[in-house]
């Protein structure tokens, strides 16, 4: 698990990155999570993936003010740009990145 000075390292280095916050008690987070994430690989391949267990960093989830999981965080360039919690679509998510990806990396 990514400690909150990496991640945060991470977002100032990395020009596209998505955060899922989750727990492994998380029955949400073990249906949404695998889903998510072959589709943001498949879709978004230049996209850094971090995972972090809000168990064990309560201090990376208090940071970006994450009260529910799942929560997904999506940065471009160091900004957030999407924030998603609890119940989301998947397809939904993929349709809002597309674009901004696109740009990014055209």
């Amino acid at each position: 698990m990514p400690a909150l000075s990496t991640i945060t390292q991470t977002l100032e280095t990395e020009r596209s990155v998505m955060l899922y916050f989750g727990t492994p008690s998380c029955s949400v987070c073990h249906a949404l999570r695998p889903k998510l994430f072959r589709a943001v690989e498949e879709c978004f391949p230049k996209m850094l993936i971090q995972s972090i267990d809000t168990s064990s960093e309560p201090e990376a989830a208090a940071a970006f003010q994450v009260f529910g999981i799942p929560t997904v965080l999506i940065f471009f360039e160091g900004k957030e740009y999407l924030r998603k919690s609890r119940y989301m679509s998947v397809d939904a998510i993929i349709q809002t990145l597309t674009r901004p990806y696109a740009l990014l990396y055209s």
